[in-house]
């Protein structure tokens, strides 16, 4: 059972379509997989939706940053793309162990800033709670069945 200071996500699928439901918090919004994948397209796929946090968190931290120093940094734009790529050019490579998982990010920062500003903003873009969380390694999640 989830401590209840847990701030929970549910999410619920029936007993025939991928659709699934997800409420967090007040907020209720649906995920599924395309009609190839045997889903209905109804909603962004699990690996849309982990991309937009990343992107969410990555532009909310830009912003946050840039108001914080006062920056004339009038937008934020983040593109991802997620695949899997092979570690090594190899004869083995789809034994386990040898596929990574790849995250590309896009940022287009709109605004008249500097050279150096628009650096600093790409190294702070990878200092979002979330990329931190998703590329610490240390991430852990515990599974349990309850009735």
């Amino acid at each position: 059972m989830l401590p209840e200071s847990s701030a929970a996500v549910v999410v619920r699928v029936g007993p025939e379509a991928l659709l699934a439901e997800i409420q967090a918090g007040l907020h209720t919004y649906v995920a599924d997989e395309p009609v190839t994948a045997g889903g209905q397209d109804r909603g962004p796929t699990p690996y849309d939706l982990l991309l937009s946090a990343l992107g969410a968190c990555t532009a909310i931290t830009l912003r946050l940053y840039a108001t914080q120093k006062n920056w004339p940094l009038e937008g934020i734009e983040v593109r991802l793309h997620h695949q899997r790529v092979h570690r090594l050019d190899c004869d083995q490579c789809e034994q386990p162990g040898q596929m990574l998982e790849e995250v590309r990010k896009e940022l287009r920062l709109l605004g008249p800033l500097t050279p150096e500003q628009r650096q600093r903003l790409k190294l702070i873009s990878e200092k979002c709670p979330v990329q931190k969380t998703l590329t610490s390694g240390a991430l852990r999640i515990l599974t349990t069945v309850v009735e």
